[in-house]
């Protein structure tokens, strides 16, 4: 081997090096709002088998708590806490008690939401009908403010307070938001069947977490701060075989 290669490389070119020191979040403690939800659950597990703290919050605190004991008894470090993102008092709350009990916050997922039409255990609960109150011709503006409620400023002041949180600290952290495929594109409303549809309060806030993703990434980014935005597309929860048919 030359040595040019040699000396920009260093002696470990040659060394294999296991994926997990790569990948590995052991030592970091990681924040997951709506962290027992059907999204929620599967990136908590996922933090957690990483190696990760995960604290997994939300209004709902027994199902945040009950989650965490299952990941638990696996052996995994989580713990349930509560979470309202309505309330500054309370996200402020949030966070210090993660500081004072695990030492400091490396990552936060933004992954709660609010919907008009309930949460997604409740509309399928309703067997995903009941859902045309919210539609664009009948959303109320009550329906559209509860849901801005969360889903704008409650989102903002989550990623306000946690980035401010990390910088004040001086934590090279990482904040992730969950946006959604409608964040990104127009809905398809001829695969809905009755009862269905994609309401206008979610099209309108996915689509402003993606840019506020890059506002916070070039704001932060000085400070070292990374932060990202995720889009997932559709997720199966046991929706009509109607609508899964036209979804495919």
């Amino acid at each position: 081997m030359s040595e040019d290669i040699l000396a920009k490389y260093g002696g470990d070119f040659n060394r294999n090096t296991d994926i997990w020191d790569l990948f590995s979040l052991k030592g970091k403690v990681a924040i997951v709002s709506g962290g027992a939800g059907i999204y929620g659950s599967v990136i908590s597990t996922a933090l957690a088998e990483a190696g990760a703290t995960v604290v997994i919050a939300s209004r709902r605190v027994q199902n945040c708590e009950s989650r965490a004991a299952e990941l638990r008894e696996r052996g995994l470090m989580t713990a349930g806490m509560a979470l309202d993102m309505t309330r500054d008092e309370s996200i402020i709350a949030l966070r210090d008690a993660v500081i004072e009990r695990f030492g400091g916050i490396d990552v936060v997922f933004n992954n709660a939401a609010g919907r008009a039409a309930g949460t997604a255990d409740e509309i399928q609960k309703a067997g995903f009908k009941g859902q045309t109150a919210t539609s664009m011709d009948q959303m109320s503006r009550s329906m559209w403010e509860g849901a801005m409620a969360v889903n704008s400023t409650g989102f903002f002041k989550c990623c306000q307070i946690f980035a401010e949180t990390m910088r004040a600290r001086g934590v090279r952290g990482a904040i992730v938001n969950i946006s959604s495929i409608y964040g990104n594109v127009g809905p398809d409303f001829g695969i809905y069947p009755p009862g269905m549809t994609c309401p206008p309060d979610y099209a309108y806030s996915k689509a402003g977490i993606v840019n506020f993703t890059r506002y916070m990434a070039s704001f932060y980014g000085q400070y070292g701060i990374r932060v990202n935005c995720i889009s997932p597309g559709g997720y199966f929860n046991n929706q009509p075989v109607e609508f899964l048919r036209n979804y495919e």
